[in-house]
């Protein structure tokens, strides 16, 4: 799903790619779409884009006479944009920004489960805070002068998705983050927020003419909770290469490899209250959910995709319908962890269940005449007062 650092280098990609590119005429939305038209037409316009957390914000600058319109968009599950030609449009394509080049090619804003959205206008959601990657100072004071607020009182693996206090984490990163400082994930947010608070004070006091160096270096080798809010996703944005890539296999493996507790294998999972999958290491922490039994990563998720798949018989395919030959990709492995956890379907009702040969009976056809003379004990039995 993407996260912060996706948004930011889709907004870096937009930038590089349409750099000197001018575009023409009307944005096209597909019919399918139920995000809003785009009342916008130039006969040559430039696009730029900003991102603040999990938002993206796209300029759409007229060369000449007309007014710039600004469209703010949102993710979803699997949104993302890429300049292509005309003639090989992607599947998807939600909306299009088309050049004024011959032969054209297109901006696209590519969705394929459409979760994704967009609005007019440049202002961002109300209510999301300071960036974690572009605001950091401001995020940091943000969240130290409101803990008093009730989203703390939630567990630190919930309050970690807050938007209004963590604009730009999701699901990967707050488990990259409370892993690598060794936090349990239900552990009560304010618990740990305030401690941060206590040690921030206690510094101030010890070294109150630290210079910003200095402090950049303290935050480098011991760095806190709030800190990795800003350092962890600058990891992803500053690789070589683009991690999220769907059509760069050897992309996703450079994110595999990079992950050191999201989907990785030995490490434990529960469901939160909001129905979201922790990924930790230990013990969950006092304010875990009840009644849930921790989960391990198979081992199997790392194993190379293409080594043969070992036959199984049905019984064992009926048992085990979660069973996959490969690791779910990034984008997906929310949506397939609530399938997974799910009430299972088609299950029969019960006192319907399945009648199933014994294999000790060396005739089965006894069965069915046992079952036929039971019926015809009943009919027989008709008029008589019902047996409890």
């Amino acid at each position: 799903m993407p996260e912060g650092p996706e948004l930011h280098l889709a907004g870096r990609y937009i930038n590089e790619a349409c750099c000197g590119v001018v575009f023409s005429g009307g944005v096209e939305r597909s019919a399918v779409s139920k995000n809003p038209e785009v009342p916008f037409s130039s006969e040559a316009y430039r696009i730029s884009a900003t991102s603040r957390g999990k938002e993206l914000r796209l300029t759409l600058a007229p060369l000449g006479p007309g007014e710039p319109q600004d469209l703010v968009f949102r993710f979803g599950m699997s949104g993302s944009f890429r300049l292509c030609p005309v003639a090989q449009l992607p599947r998807h394509a939600h909306l299009r920004f088309l050049t004024r080049e011959s032969p054209p090619r297109a901006l696209c804003f590519v969705d394929a489960r459409r979760f994704g959205s967009w609005r007019l206008g440049d202002a961002w959601q109300p209510g999301r805070g300071p960036c974690v990657l572009s605001e950091y100072q401001a995020f940091r004071e943000n969240v130290l002068k409101n803990l008093e607020d009730k989203a703390f009182d939630k567990p630190i693996c919930e309050a970690l998705l807050n938007q209004k206090f963590f604009n730009g984490i999701g699901n990967y990163l707050r488990a990259e983050i409370l892993y690598r400082l060794k936090i349990p994930p239900f552990e009560k947010a304010r618990t740990v927020l305030e401690a941060l608070k206590d040690q921030e004070q206690a510094r101030r006091k010890k070294n109150p003419s630290l210079t910003l160096s200095k402090k950049l270096k303290l935050m480098r080798e011991n760095p806190d909770l709030l800190e990795l809010c800003h350092t962890v996703p600058m990891e992803v944005i500053s690789a070589e290469k683009k991690l999220f890539d769907p059509d760069n296999s050897d992309n996703y493996a450079a994110f595999k490899n990079w992950l050191q507790c999201y989907l990785v294998p030995g490490m434990s999972s529960l469901r939160d209250r909001n129905g979201r999958t922790i990924w930790f290491q230990g013990e969950p922490g006092p304010m875990a959910p009840k009644g849930q039994a921790s989960r391990k990563k198979c081992a199997q998720m790392k194993a190379d995709p293409k080594a043969p798949i070992p036959k199984v018989t049905i019984h064992a395919s009926k048992r085990r319908p979660r069973a996959a030959a490969k690791p779910p990709e990034p984008a997906a492995a929310e949506e397939e962890e609530k399938v997974a956890d799910g009430p299972r379907k088609g299950r029969a009702p019960r006192g319907r269940k399945k009648a199933t040969t014994t294999p000790s009976l060396s005739k089965p056809e006894v069965l069915v005449k046992a079952r036929r003379s039971r019926r015809t004990t009943v009919r027989t039995g008709r008029g008589a007062a019902p047996t409890v």
